[in-house]
């Protein structure tokens, strides 16, 4: 999930480089949302596996 975060973060990168504004913004939002899903996500395995032991 984080390769997909850094996948859509470069294309905004891209999209913003070539004045492509919505393009760009949308791929930012995506990478963003995609990035702190992924760090929820990592979170919540580390509490699982020391409540596991």
């Amino acid at each position: 999930m984080l390769g997909w975060a850094l996948t859509f973060l470069v294309i905004a990168l891209i999209a913003a480089v070539f004045g492509f504004g919505g393009i760009a913004s949308a791929s930012a939002g995506i990478a963003q949302i995609l990035f702190f899903l992924f760090l929820v996500m990592f979170v919540v395995a580390l509490i699982f596996r020391a409540v596991r032991g």
